[in-house]
C-alpha cells in the first residue's frame, strides 16, 4: 500500500515541475522530434556541393589541399577522405558551431562550394532546442528544465503506481467516459509511465551538452580519470624533425586506407612543424573508433588508441549523447522520434487536464496535510539530487523560501 499522506507531498512536487517545465518540455519535444531529420533536410540542399561529376583524373590530394585553403580564411584543421569517385573532398576548419568545410572537385581542382551549420536552419532548430535563441541564459533554462523533468519522472512513477485495490489493470486503462478531465490525466500518466525509461535515456544523452551540470562532469571526468586519455587529441605530442620534407598528404591518406577503418576516416592536419598528423574514423558502432597519431616526417605511429583505452564515463557519455541524436541507425531514429512525439503528447496531455480541473482564479497546488514529515530518506535524496544538479538545487531552495515567506504573510 503506498503512504496516502507520501503520495499527496509527491503529487504537489510533481504540480510544481509540471508548471515549471510543461511548456519548455513541449518546445524541446518538437524542436527535438524536427532535428532529427536534419541530414534528410539538408543532403538535398547540399547535394551539389558534396556530389560531382566523376570524369577524368583526379588531381593530389595535396593540390586540392591548396585550393581549399587559399578559399578559407582560417587554417584548415583536417581533411575528410572521399569514400566514393563522385564525392568532393572535404576540408574542415573550427569545430561544433564554429565547423565551417570547404569542398573541392577533385578532378577540376576547384571549389566545389562551402558549408557551415550556421548558414542551415536546422541551425536555428538547434538554438532553439538547445538554448531557447537565448543564448548562455538559454541553455541555463534548458538545463532547469531537464533538472525538473527529473522530478517529473520519478514522482510520476510513484503517483500513478497502482494500489493494491486498483491493480495492475491501472497500468493499461485509458478512461474515455469519464470526462475529458480524467481522460487527459489517464493519458498523460499512462503514456508517460511506459516511455519513463526512454525519457531518463534521453535526458542522460542531453544533460552532457548542459553548462553547470556538463562542466562539472567534465570535471568528474578528468579527476576519476574516465574521460579520453592522455593524448588521444594529439596535444603534446611532437614529430622528430630530421629534416623539411614532410610526408604529403596523398602519402597520409594511403597509411589511413591501410588501416581499414570502419565508417568515415579523418586525417587532422599538423597544427605546425612540431606536430603530428592524426587519423581517426567516425562509426555509428563507438567501439570501432580509433585514434592514430603519426610522425609527420618520418610517417611512424607514435600512439594508437582504440575505444576501450576511453574511461567508461566517456564511453557512457558518447553512447547516451549518440542515442539522444538517433545516430544508431533507423530503429534508434525511429525510438527518438517516438519519444519525441510521445514527450509533447505527454505534456499536451497534463496541460489540458490542469486546465480542466483548475480551480477558478486559483494555481491549485496540491494541499498536504500540515502533520505529514518528509523522512530523510526523501531529503538525502533531495539532497543528492540538488548536488549533482546545481540549478535544480537552487530553485527547490527558492521555492522553499517563497513558501516560507508566503506563511509568515499569512501569520
Amino acid at each position: 500500500m503506498k503512504n496516502r499522506n507520501l503520495n499527496q507531498w509527491f503529487w504537489k512536487w510533481h504540480f510544481i515541475a509540471g508548471i515549471i517545465s510543461l511548456p519548455f518540455i513541449m518546445i524541446l519535444a518538437l524542436t527535438g522530434g524536427i532535428y532529427l531529420f536534419k541530414d534528410n533536410y539538408e543532403a538535398p540542399k547540399q547535394a551539389h556541393i558534396k556530389t560531382v561529376e566523376s570524369t577524368g583524373k583526379k588531381q593530389s590530394f595535396d593540390a586540392q589541399y591548396k585550393v581549399a585553403q587559399s578559399h578559407s580564411k582560417v587554417p584548415l584543421t583536417e581533411m575528410v577522405i572521399p569514400t566514393g569517385d563522385n564525392q568532393a573532398t572535404e576540408f574542415v576548419s573550427g569545430r561544433f558551431s564554429h565547423k565551417n568545410s570547404v569542398f573541392v572537385n577533385p578532378y577540376t581542382n576547384t571549389l566545389q562550394g562551402k558549408i557551415s551549420p550556421k548558414d542551415s536552419d536546422m541551425h536555428t532548430v538547434r538554438k532553439l532546442h538547445g538554448e531557447l535563441l537565448l543564448g548562455k541564459f538559454g541553455t541555463k533554462i534548458v538545463e532547469l528544465v531537464a533538472s525538473w523533468m527529473l522530478v517529473l519522472i520519478l514522482t510520476g512513477l510513484y503517483i500513478y503506481w497502482p494500489s493494491k485495490k486498483e491493480g495492475l489493470k491501472a497500468l493499461v486503462r485509458l478512461r474515455f467516459k469519464e470526462g475529458k478531465h480524467v481522460f487527459y490525466r489517464d493519458l498523460h500518466a499512462l503514456l508517460g509511465f511506459w516511455v519513463s525509461i526512454l525519457l531518463l535515456m534521453t535526458l542522460a544523452g542531453g544533460f552532457p551538452w548542459t553548462d553547470v551540470f556538463g562542466s562539472n562532469f567534465k570535471w568528474f571526468q578528468g579527476v576519476t580519470n574516465t574521460g579520453f586519455p592522455k593524448g588521444w587529441d594529439g596535444h603534446g605530442m611532437n614529430s622528430t624533425t630530421t629534416n623539411n620534407n614532410a610526408l604529403s598528404l596523398d602519402q597520409m591518406v594511403n597509411k589511413a586506407n591501410n588501416l581499414n577503418l570502419e565508417g568515415i576516416t579523418c586525417i587532422v592536419l599538423p597544427k605546425n612543424e612540431k606536430k603530428v598528423f592524426s587519423v581517426y574514423n567516425t562509426t555509428f558502432n563507438l567501439d570501432l573508433q580509433q585514434k592514430f597519431h603519426f610522425d609527420q616526417y618520418s610517417g611512424k605511429l607514435i600512439k594508437a588508441y582504440k575505444w576501450s583505452d576511453v574511461g567508461i564515463l566517456m564511453r557512457g557519455r558518447m553512447w547516451f549523447m549518440a542515442f539522444h541524436q538517433g545516430q544508431f541507425g533507423k530503429t534508434n531514429f525511429a525510438v527518438m522520434l517516438f519519444v519525441a512525439i510521445a514527450l509533447f503528447i505527454i505534456s499536451l496531455a497534463g496541460l489540458l487536464s490542469y486546465v480542466k480541473r483548475k480551480p477558478k482564479n486559483k494555481i491549485g497546488v496540491p494541499k498536504v496535510s500540515k502533520k505529514f514529515k518528509v523522512g530523510y530518506g526523501i531529503i538525502a535524496l533531495i539532497a543528492i539530487l540538488g548536488i549533482v544538479f546545481p540549478l535544480f538545487g537552487a530553485s527547490v531552495l527558492l521555492i522553499i523560501l517563497g513558501e516560507y515567506f508566503m506563511k509568515l504573510k499569512k501569520a
